[in-house]
């Protein structure tokens, strides 16, 4: 009990030496005031760039999606039209729509043609109808 501290004196007493130095708190009354940093400054800043990043991203996307339909809805269109040949790959080829309302598919070009043209398709190696 005599080699007891009083309570504002810091003393490791584990490794028996004075520590308050060490500390990375205050302790004594006369310390500095330790005062937390102001953060939302550099929270919102930093929010508010991957907010941008985050809308880029899904710009990107929504762009990449938007080509992926156009391109699905083009092949939807002509394969479901009718034509009674094998297309080439890489070569032109016409929609048209015909008095019945009817699509189908043609190598004549819209100049040699008087039906409605729908659009002009290429056939891609993978399969895929490209409009151009």
């Amino acid at each position: 009990m005599s080699d007891k501290k009083p309570d504002q004196v810091v003393y490791n007493e584990e490794e028996e030496h004075y520590d308050a130095a060490l500390k990375p708190y205050a302790t004594s009354v006369g310390a500095p005031v330790i005062t937390t940093q102001d953060t939302i400054a550099w929270k919102n800043t930093n929010i508010h760039k991957v907010n941008k990043q985050v809308k880029a991203k899904y710009d990107e996307f929504k762009a990449e999606y938007d080509a992926l339909m156009k391109q699905f809805e083009y092949n939807n269109l002509v394969y479901n039209a009718r034509f009674n040949f094998e297309p080439i790959v890489g070569e032109e080829y016409h929609l048209y729509k015909n008095k019945k309302e009817e699509s189908f598919l043609s190598i004549i070009s819209p100049s040699e043609c008087n039906f409605e043209h729908l659009g002009s398709f290429r056939l891609n190696t993978d399969k895929m109808w490209e409009s151009f």
